[in-house]
């Protein structure tokens, strides 16, 4: 050992301090347990500093313009000097900017605050596994290095965005999803490359904060992966507000030309526009991390193993959040952290059920689903029935102008058990709960249409989609 290394013991070692490793550290202290978490960036990670906080913080600045248009047709209306005038929406994005950055800061910082007070001890600086009991602490402040002896190690590493070799993030007119924050002006068009979450979420935001938006997507249609009725919608409505997809489409090359940029794509036709995108997707930040010297095993896209309480293929190894197998939300980081330290300190565990978790996507109306989906029960895999109410009969959503959306809901044949469903509303993030909850405990539809609403309110939509699937259960 170098004479310039330090050596200390600590049973929990945590490297990364985003969602999955700020709650194994508070876990882990809540428990009586010494820890210390080792943190690059910031505490938060790119959920709060560079992804989740500061994307949703402008999808609502994205929001309050889009009701502003709609304020219209609810019968408000803009005097100047006594005539009224046409609204008209104008986007300080330098503003705009500088607010989510520091939203972000700001949460961050309380992030650390907690820890601190909760007696969570900090490293900013670089770990490596050194086996699979020891970790080597490189801190960024020239300080010198430490080895770090762990009875349990538990990796929140997160991930980066995936770059194409020839459309290479520039942070001027090519960007990343963490580069976006840099921009000044308004893009006049933006163009975006992937429709998945991410793109989807991004091309809604600067649609409705006036950007010209070109949504490049390799699938039939957008949003993939999600339910095919939501899909559709989302799709619909983005056609309506005016921007231009391109299914079954792939990007080639992307250039900057100086004062804009131009998408080749592979059927050699071009798109021109002012700023473009980059949205395919994410890297497990796990190499150099000593992982598979320490006998951690990876999957060819070198995320890390983890079972359903996160532990690896080395028993004192765990992973949580973007850089494992579970499901890459933040939510789920977060639970799997807590549950990998109840876990490896001998608490009640209780295996993550990926079922039961809700996830939510921030487009304009957003989707939230749980459970099982409607393709699965169609080709058999479960026995359930579903009912479908459309937002347009809610007394509620006709008073706020809400025109688009819907509530799914999925119960099981014979027992009448909520086993999923899918919101697309405003807000679907929080309608989405009362189902989460019912299909976390298993509650029948009979349960959840007993149960009083407000009148006028979405929620009673849920109690009528319930309702309406208690003759069909019989």
């Amino acid at each position: 050992m170098p004479a310039t290394e330090k050596k200390t013991i600590h049973p929990i070692v945590i490297i990364g301090g985003g969602p999955g490793g700020y709650e194994a550290a508070r876990a882990s202290r809540q428990l009586g347990a010494e820890v210390v978490l080792i943190e690059e960036s910031g505490i938060g990670g790119n959920a709060v500093l560079t992804d989740v906080v500061p994307s949703k913080t402008l999808i609502a600045t994205a929001e309050a313009a889009e009701r502003v248009g709609v304020a219209k047709s609810l019968g408000v209306t803009l005097l100047l000097a006594g005539k009224i005038v046409e609204p008209q929406i104008a986007i300080d994005l330098k503003t705009v900017n500088r607010r989510l950055l520091a939203l972000a800061k700001d949460q961050s910082a309380e992030m650390r605050s907690t820890l601190e007070a909760e007696g969570v001890r900090i490293i900013n600086g670089r770990a490596t596994l050194d086996g699979n009991h020891h970790v080597l602490v490189q801190p960024l402040d020239g300080s010198a290095s430490e080895r770090i002896e762990a009875r349990t190690i538990i990796v929140a590493t997160g991930a980066r965005p995936r770059e194409l070799a020839q459309a290479t993030p520039d942070g001027e007119r090519i960007f990343n999803w963490k580069q976006l924050y840099t921009l000044d002006e308004l893009p006049e068009h933006m163009i975006v490359v992937g429709s998945g979450v991410t793109g989807a979420e991004f091309a809604s935001a600067y649609l409705y904060l006036g950007s010209e938006v070109t949504l490049i997507s390799s699938r039939d249609k957008v949003l993939p992966g999600n339910d095919s009725d939501a899909a559709d919608l989302i799709e619909r409505v983005f056609r309506t507000r005016g921007m231009n997809i391109l299914n079954n489409t792939r990007a080639e090359k992307v250039e900057n030309l100086g004062d804009s940029v131009r998408v080749t794509l592979a059927d050699g036709g071009i798109v021109e526009g002012s700023h473009c995108l980059m949205a395919v997707g994410a890297i497990p930040n796990t190499q150099g991390l000593g992982l598979e010297e320490a006998g951690v095993a990876l999957t060819p896209s070198g995320h890390v193993i983890a079972n359903k309480v996160a532990r690896t293929s080395r028993a004192n190894v765990y992973a949580v959040g973007d850089c494992s197998t579970g499901m890459p939300l933040a939510s789920v980081s977060a639970m799997m952290g807590r549950t990998a330290v109840y876990h490896t300190m001998g608490d009640v565990a209780a295996p993550t059920r990926v079922r039961n978790v809700a996830s939510n996507v921030f487009t304009a109306p957003e989707i939230a689903s749980v459970g099982w989906s409607q393709q699965e029960i169609e080709q058999g895999l479960v026995r359930g029935e579903i009912q479908k109410v459309m937002l347009e009969t809610n007394p509620r959503a006709k008073m706020q102008g809400i025109k688009d959306g819907f509530i799914k809901l999925y119960a099981s044949i014979g027992s009448g058990t909520v086993i999923g469903g899918v919101v697309v509303a405003p807000r679907a993030s929080d309608l989405i709960y009362p189902i989460a909850m019912a299909v976390e405990n298993r509650l029948t539809v009979d349960q959840l249409a007993r149960t009083y609403t407000v009148y006028p309110s979405l929620s009673g939509s849920i109690a009528d989609a319930a309702s309406a699937l208690h003759p069909t259960l019989d």
